[in-house]
C-alpha cells in the first residue's frame, strides 16, 4: 500500500467513525433529517424489537414517531469501533453500544448494551450506512414511580442468535 493510499484509508477510517457519530448525535437530539443525511436511501436496518427496513424514508417515519416525541430522552454511547475495509469504496464496522431511554409518560428508564454490526459504502464522494443491524447483548428496565422509588421491570441479556429476526 502506497503513502498516499495509507494516508487515504485513515482519512476514510476516520470519515465513517464520524458518520457513526452524526448518526448516533442525530438520535439523540431528535432530528430525522439527519438521521435521514446519513443512510442510504435504500438501506437496510435490522435493529432488534423492531421491523426490519429496506429504505430510510419507512425507518425515519418510524423513528419520527416514535423517538421524536416530548417527554422522550435518548443517549446512543458507541465504544469500541472497529472498521474493516473490504475495498476503497466498501467497510464494515462493528461497535458496542449503551443506550439509555428517558420515557416521562411511562414513567420507565431503560438501559441496553448493544452490538452494532454496519455496512458502509462510498457513494458520490461520501461515505453511507448502507446497512445496519443490531442486536441486544443486556437489558435493564426500570419504573419509577410517583414518590421516585424505582422497581426493576426487567433484567438480563438476550438469547436470540444474532441477525435473527
Amino acid at each position: 500500500m502506497t503513502l498516499e493510499e495509507r494516508v487515504q484509508r485513515l482519512e476514510d477510517n476516520r470519515a465513517i467513525r464520524d458518520l457513526k457519530a452524526r448518526y448516533l448525535r442525530a438520535c439523540d437530539t431528535k432530528d430525522p433529517g439527519t438521521v435521514a443525511d446519513c443512510l442510504l436511501a435504500d438501506a437496510r436496518i435490522r435493529y432488534e424489537g423492531f421491523p426490519p427496513f429496506d429504505n430510510r424514508d419507512d425507518f425515519v417515519a418510524v423513528y419520527r414517531q416514535f423517538g421524536c416525541v416530548a417527554g422522550i430522552f435518548d443517549i446512543h454511547h458507541a465504544a469500541n469501533g472497529v472498521i474493516h475495509f473490504e475495498s476503497a469504496d466498501r467497510a464494515t464496522g462493528q461497535w458496542a453500544l449503551t443506550f439509555h431511554n428517558i420515557n416521562l409518560t411511562n414513567r420507565t428508564t431503560t438501559q441496553f448494551g448493544i452490538e452494532y454490526d454496519d455496512l458502509y459504502i462510498r457513494q458520490d464522494g461520501r461515505w453511507w450506512i448502507a446497512e445496519t443491524a443490531s442486536r441486544k447483548k443486556s437489558a435493564l428496565v426500570q419504573s419509577v414511580d410517583e414518590e421516585g422509588l424505582v422497581r426493576v421491570v426487567s433484567l438480563g441479556e438476550s438469547d436470540k442468535p444474532f441477525g435473527e429476526d
